[in-house]
């Protein structure tokens, strides 16, 4: 998780989301010369003014709810593929 630090350091820069661990992965498999395509699931607010402590079952829970949709959303892209 990060820092109230990189919080605020990403809030300067603009970001408007963090990801976890999609752009290793994604390297890597451009390396090996697999095509990619990416989707995520954004499981809490980053607020680096309004700091709230950690709640990992809250972030569980939040992926889970996603999980439908994103389900929904890949059955809809390879109907159409």
């Amino acid at each position: 998780m990060e820092t109230a630090a990189e919080y605020r350091y990403l809030k300067i820069i603009g970001a408007d989301a963090v990801g976890m661990s999609t752009v290793p992965e994604v390297i890597v498999a451009k390396q090996l010369g697999i095509e990619v395509i990416a989707f995520s699931v954004l499981t809490d607010v980053c607020d680096p003014e309004n700091l709230q402590a950690i709640n990992i079952p809250d972030i569980m829970a939040m992926a889970k709810k996603g999980e439908q949709d994103l389900i929904k959303i890949v059955k809809g892209l390879l109907s159409k593929s």
